[in-house]
C-alpha cells in the first residue's frame, strides 16, 4: 500500500483488520472488510474465537456478497495467522488473479513502526470503541453483536460523515456517484 490511502474506483482495495472486544464472558473479536474507496465496511464478522474461519473467511464472505469482485482488486492485512493460512489464501487464489493479497511489512512491526498501512481500519476500529464500545457495557455474545451490529450498519455506513469523503456520508456519496 505504501500509505497511498486515495483510490479510484470501489472495489480497488479492501483492508480488514481484527480487534478485540470485551464482555463479562471473556473476549469477542471483531473482523471488518473496508472498501477503502468510500470506507464503507462491507463485511465483517464477530466470533468468540480467533479461528480464520470465524474471523475473516465469515467477514469475506459478507464482503463478495455485497460487492462481487469484477476488477482487479488489492486486498491488505497486517500478517496474522488468520490472513497467512492456507484456507484463506485458497479462496482468494479461486478468484483466478482478480485478487492480489498485500501484507504490512515486517520490518514496521520489528522496528515497532505505526503500522500505517493499516491506519484505515485502525481509525475505524478507534471510532467504533471511543463513540460506542466503551459507553455500552456487554454481558454476553449477542449483546455485543446487537450493539455492533446497530453501530455499523446503521450509523457507520449510513449516517456518519467521514473527513476522507469530504464530511459526506457513505450514502450521500453513493447519490452523487449514481447521478455522474
Amino acid at each position: 500500500m505504501n500509505q497511498n490511502f486515495s483510490v479510484e474506483r470501489r472495489n480497488q482495495v479492501w483492508l480488514s483488520d481484527i480487534t478485540y472486544i470485551e464482555t463479562t464472558k471473556g473476549w469477542v473479536y471483531l473482523t471488518v472488510i473496508i472498501d477503502l474507496f468510500d470506507r464503507k465496511v462491507i463485511g465483517w464478522s464477530l466470533s468468540e474465537d480467533m479461528t480464520a474461519e470465524n474471523t475473516i473467511i465469515k467477514a469475506w464472505y459478507t464482503a463478495v456478497e455485497n460487492r462481487p469482485i469484477k476488477e482487479k482488486l488489492i486486498f491488505h492485512s497486517d500478517r496474522g495467522s488468520q490472513y497467512a493460512c492456507i484456507p484463506f489464501r485458497n479462496i482468494l487464489k479461486s478468484y483466478k488473479g482478480l485478487v492480489d493479497q498485500s501484507m504490512s511489512r515486517k520490518e514496521e512491526k520489528a522496528l515497532l513502526l505505526k503500522d500505517w498501512d493499516n491506519a484505515v481500519a485502525e481509525s475505524f476500529f478507534k471510532s467504533l470503541k471511543t463513540e460506542w464500545v466503551y459507553k455500552n457495557h456487554y454481558n454476553v455474545y449477542s449483546d455485543a453483536e446487537i450493539s455492533i451490529f446497530k453501530w455499523i450498519e446503521t450509523w457507520y455506513n449510513r449516517n456518519r460523515r467521514h473527513t476522507a469523503l469530504n464530511y459526506k456520508t457513505i450514502n450521500e456519496l453513493e447519490l452523487e456517484m449514481e447521478y455522474k
